[in-house]
């Protein structure tokens, strides 16, 4: 069988397989990296929006309330619109590759915060929370601005990692000088002012367990002893082992000596999971939880302060049944189940009824009533796209100090957001924490977001670098 003379587009097709393609280097020709989208633009629509949607709720509330618009709606906005625009202007200066969800996710978080705890404030006429929320907001977002603006690369924070710690430390033991509140020692209380200093105090540790995992991170997952018989199960070296068993002492001591079973449980489930993310190593969350349980057990026993909570969440109903009334669990209940699907509606609700942490550490409930599940649903969503985004910075990253403390940041608030939820929903028992940007609590605001510019600082890290290493 013969072959026949090639056409015209035949030989055009051989031509361009036979023909070897020159690489851009022997045609001279330039090739331009296609650089990645800032999308400062959107980041601007986002927290335009957020402020809306805040000042909308709070002329809501004022129509629910009294009928009318509230006199100080157009304040409130223009208020959280200058601080909003601020913040935004500094990452458009100084982060133009930072996620450009991070920021509108807290404004609108800190907006709707200011508005439960303004509609809580109109039932309670001699306690108004809202303006020094608002003033400790005002803190927190120019802190935000600050951290934008001078922290340049998140990696020098890593040369303070012992300093950290010893402020870390300093500030857990601090509120053991004043006295209790509310069976706690969490709080330090001058000239009318409190201050929590352990929500500054999770932030330092965390740029410490970051350090010291990104240097010890392959020590903990390669080397020391096998256990006999399990070989699978590798012990490491004391010198590499002892700080993980202080980071444990160090959280039941604050557990016994503060009353406080939130931290506690926030600083060790912080360190474990910075662990596993370092080493890989999916034992080490299964020792965590046995070490976290073995000291949550001991001192629900023999704290009666924790025991006391324990006991109330085991019975919610246990008050009633003894003619004495709901308890704050059982309230916290209630108001959910009033709230149903779609919720009884801003300033409809009776969460005031919950008793004098209404506005703190209950002040989900109120969410729930009157926003119903589809509103507790959608600030669930909101937190976690925040913590998602989060660890998505950390993936980007290269550098294990950057990765590590991306990582343990958004776990702080994933942990936070469980903790207290599941307190409130009787899902574990009750602490005293504060929903980040939600709840009542200025070192709360202030340190939330503290954490959200870090965020963006490790972010904008990130994506910068990738643009650096696709130009030519």
């Amino acid at each position: 069988m013969g072959f026949g003379p090639l056409h015209r587009h035949d030989r055009d097709s051989a031509a361009l397989v036979l023909t070897p393609q020159k690489s851009p280097e022997q045609t001279g020709t330039a090739v331009r990296a296609v650089p990645l989208p800032r999308r400062r633009g959107v980041e601007l629509a986002l927290v335009v929006i957020a402020v809306l949607l805040s000042v909308y709720g709070y002329c809501a509330v004022g129509l629910a309330r009294t009928g009318t618009v509230p006199p100080g709606a157009v304040g409130y906005g223009a208020g959280l619109g200058v601080l909003a625009l601020l913040a935004h202007g500094a990452v458009r200066l100084r982060a133009p590759y930072a996620d450009p969800l991070l920021l509108p996710i807290g404004v609108l978080l800190n907006g709707l915060g200011l508005v439960l705890i303004y509609r809580l404030d109109l039932e309670t006429p001699h306690d108004h929370a809202a303006p020094t929320q608002l003033v400790w907001s005002t803190l927190g977002m120019t802190l935000f601005t600050v951290i934008v603006l001078l922290l340049r690369d998140h990696r020098l924070l890593q040369r303070y990692a012992y300093v950290c710690v010893v402020a870390a430390l300093a500030l857990l033991l601090l509120p053991i000088l004043f006295p209790a509140v509310n069976g706690a020692r969490i709080w330090i209380r001058i000239a009318g002012f409190s201050i929590q200093p352990g929500e500054f105090a999770k932030v330092l540790l965390a740029v410490f367990f970051a350090a010291y995992l990104a240097a010890n991170g392959n020590a903990l997952a390669y080397t020391g002893r096998h256990i006999w018989r399990f070989r699978r199960l590798q012990l490491p070296t004391g010198r590499v082992l002892g700080p993980i068993l202080a980071i444990w002492l160090l959280s039941v001591g604050v557990l016994v000596l503060e009353r406080d079973l939130g931290t506690s449980l926030l600083f060790f489930g912080l360190f474990v999971v910075l662990l596993y993310v370092a080493t890989g190593r999916t034992g080490w969350i299964a020792v965590g939880l046995l070490l976290a349980a073995l000291g949550a057990v001991a001192v629900g026993w023999l704290e009666p302060h924790v025991h006391g909570r324990v006991q109330d969440w085991l019975h919610p109903f246990a008050s009633i049944d003894a003619g004495q009334g709901p308890n704050q669990i059982a309230q916290s209940l209630f108001a959910f189940a009033a709230g149903g699907v779609l919720g009884t509606g801003l300033g409809l609700g009776h969460g005031i009824l919950i008793g004098f942490a209404a506005k703190s550490d209950f002040i989900l409930a109120t969410a729930g009533e009157e926003l119903g599940l589809a509103g507790l649903s959608a600030l669930f969503l909101l937190y976690g796209l925040l913590v998602e985004r989060g660890f998505r910075a950390g993936l980007a990253l290269r550098d294990p100090f950057g990765r590590l403390l991306a990582v343990g940041l958004a776990s702080i608030v994933a942990l936070q957001v469980f903790v207290i939820a599941g307190g409130v929903t009787g899902l574990i028992p009750l602490t005293g924490m504060a929903m980040p940007f939600l709840a009542q609590g200025g070192s709360s605001v202030v340190t939330n977001w503290a954490i959200v510019a870090l965020l963006i600082r490790v972010s904008d890290s990130a994506r910068s670098r990738y643009d650096e290493e696709a130009a030519p």
